[in-house]
């Protein structure tokens, strides 16, 4: 029988809900009290409680004749790590399908001149292999319903912002997308955020906000903890503002155009003394032979002690000669003819080539000019949105029993933080103790406040690392096309961030290297190992030592240890290749 991916994924969740299940039932958890905090009028807060289904109304779109969005969504408790016993949310119950649902804000949201706060729960209770967990909010034009309150809901649906967890393989992000209409081509146009922030891919529930001030400033936050900050109008986060300025593509580099910087000097002639023919080394004329020097005894012998072997045929294995051996007569003095030792030709030159002086007609490297953009707007307060009508969950996720819960969206900062410790906190907390209870092997964090578990500590710690690698990779991208752009007046007033990008690479660069230097050098030293106990194989009578462990293991062959570097060298027999 075979089974396909999604059928394991579903088997092996299966079996971690089953456990974690068990574990629930031997834990005393809190029951849900819905949040009875303020909330502001203008705020639009959901926990999922009754009359949810006149609020929330699944996608009525099709397309070919056909619905759409085929996936199924329903309001019940978390069955994985159920923190709150009685608290439902929101949850996604088909896998491998499109879902699609929204809800219509009792008022129209405007943020004009204000500060938007967005924020939900997430719960991926089977993990999240390939899907989106992001939230809509869409434009008050783009909402149509019909006479019976179902929504044409989509992914033409016009949006304002669109913000939240996204995996699929590798890729791991948290979009925090702004649409804005051109008014030069009059088409809204998506702007995502530079170096997005790692979503959390945990069991246990997760929380994320976005704030979005009339300054420009924005947060993302993951926890209560901001993941991601920044300003709408720094090209560094988005690219809100179209350039003012853009290349000339009609412009061309004239053909006296002169880019050489320097050139051969014309008048530089080759000295007359000047030998492109002296080697570079030559033996040293103050060296003498030393006077123990033995030219007549050759540096190698033939083995006495190697004998031909008797199934060696001449014929067919060809002439058998015996190993060479170092000639013992020459341990302590040099034999063979003597040849001075070379050292540097103090004549050396090289090849003579004539000087470059600066080029008289250098002009510089050429770049095209630039002209004004013709798309060019102003947007000075881009947190100014579109009014918002309503918002919803338009995505394609291929896990099921993925759980939305207390969506809040207002102007308050206060008021999100509020909710988030009063309902978050509690319940995250809960879900802890249940991990631990699961797994009795998981220690509890020292600080009883804290509410991560080790194993979300290291995914913080993963995602971090990650996160910032990507930041630095961007901030050298947009640095380097600043130099490439304009390189003197970049260097000449950026100093640091070249000394930091460069001692950067440099350092990395110099750890990789170092790190497989010493691989190799591991790798060599032990494959000399290996062939140095090989040759001591062949090395004549044991020691006692050998024999005494030979006698207790028939099995084990008996052989010498070396005696010094005398016998050694004398007894070796290698192979020489003539």
């Amino acid at each position: 029988m075979r089974f396909s991916y999604s059928t394991i994924t579903s088997i092996v969740a299966t079996l971690v809900t089953s456990s974690l299940l068990a574990s629930t039932a031997d834990a005393a958890v809190p029951t849900y009290k819905p949040y009875d905090g303020k909330v502001s009028e203008d705020a639009f807060f959901e926990q999922f409680d009754l009359g949810w289904k006149s609020r929330w109304i699944p996608s009525a779109a099709m397309k070919d004749d056909q619905l759409s969005y085929v996936g199924e969504w329903a309001v019940e408790e978390s069955v994985v790590l159920n923190g709150v016993k009685n608290d439902k949310g929101l949850v996604v119950k088909t896998e491998a399908a499109l879902h699609a649902i929204s809800a219509k804000l009792p008022h129209v949201f405007d943020n004009t001149n204000n500060t938007l706060v967005l924020q939900y729960e997430v719960k991926f209770q089977k993990g999240l292999n390939c899907g989106g967990a992001y939230i809509k909010l869409l434009s008050e034009k783009g909402l149509q319903y019909d006479s019976e309150n179902s929504l044409e809901f989509s992914d033409k649906t016009p949006y304002v912002i669109m913000f939240g967890p996204d995996k699929c393989g590798a890729d791991n992000k948290v979009h925090f997308i702004i649409k804005t209409l051109n008014p030069k081509t009059n088409e809204y146009e998506e702007h995502h955020v530079k170096a997005p922030p790692m979503a959390r891919m945990v069991q246990t529930t997760s929380l994320y906000t976005l704030i979005v001030k009339p300054n420009q400033d924005f947060e993302i936050r993951i926890n209560g903890v901001i993941a991601r900050s920044g300003s709408l109008l720094n090209p560094d986060d988005f690219n809100l503002v179209p350039a003012k300025e853009i290349i000339d593509e009609n412009d061309v580099k004239p053909d006296n155009w002169v880019e050489e910087e320097f050139i051969v000097d014309p008048n530089d002639t080759k000295p007359e003394d000047w030998d492109e023919n002296a080697p570079y080394l030559i033996p040293d004329p103050a060296a003498t032979k030393p006077d123990d020097w033995d030219e007549d005894e050759p540096e190698e012998i033939s083995d006495p002690n190697d004998v031909k072997p008797e199934g060696w045929d001449d014929e067919e294995d060809g002439f058998w000669e015996p190993a060479l051996i170092d000639n013992p007569e020459c341990e302590n003095h040099g034999c063979g003819k003597w040849i001075r030792p070379k050292i540097k030709n103090p004549e050396y030159k090289g090849k003579w080539s004539p000087r470059k002086i600066a080029n008289p007609e250098y002009k510089g490297e050429w770049t095209p000019r630039k002209i004004p953009n013709p798309d060019y707007y102003e947007i000075s307060s881009p947190s100014d949105l579109e009014p918002i009508g309503g918002l919803g969950f338009e995505i394609w996720t291929m896990d099921d029993h993925i759980l939305f819960d207390n969506i809040y969206l207002g102007h308050q900062i206060s008021e999100a933080e509020e909710i988030g410790n009063a309902t978050f906190i509690p319940k995250l907390n809960s879900e802890n103790e249940l991990v631990i209870l699961s797994d009795p092997n998981v220690e509890k964090t020292s600080s009883p406040d804290d509410p991560y578990l080790q194993s979300a500590i290291v995914s913080d710690m993963y995602e971090y690392a990650l996160d910032n690698i990507g930041k630095f990779l961007g901030d050298l991208k947009y640095y380097l096309a600043d130099v490439v752009e304009k390189p003197v007046e970049t260097l000449g007033q950026r100093p640091g961030e070249a000394f930091f990008f460069s001692a950067v690479i440099v350092g990395t660069i110099g750890t990789v290297v170092g790190f497989w230097t010493l691989i190799i050098n591991l790798s060599l030293s032990m494959i000399n190992s290996y062939f140095e106990d090989d040759k001591t194989a062949y090395v004549g009578p044991s020691s006692s030592a050998k024999k005494d462990t030979a006698k207790s293991n028939p099995k084990l062959e008996i052989i010498e240890e070396k005696k010094g570097t005398k016998d050694s060298k004398a007894n070796e027999t290698t192979a020489k290749k003539r």
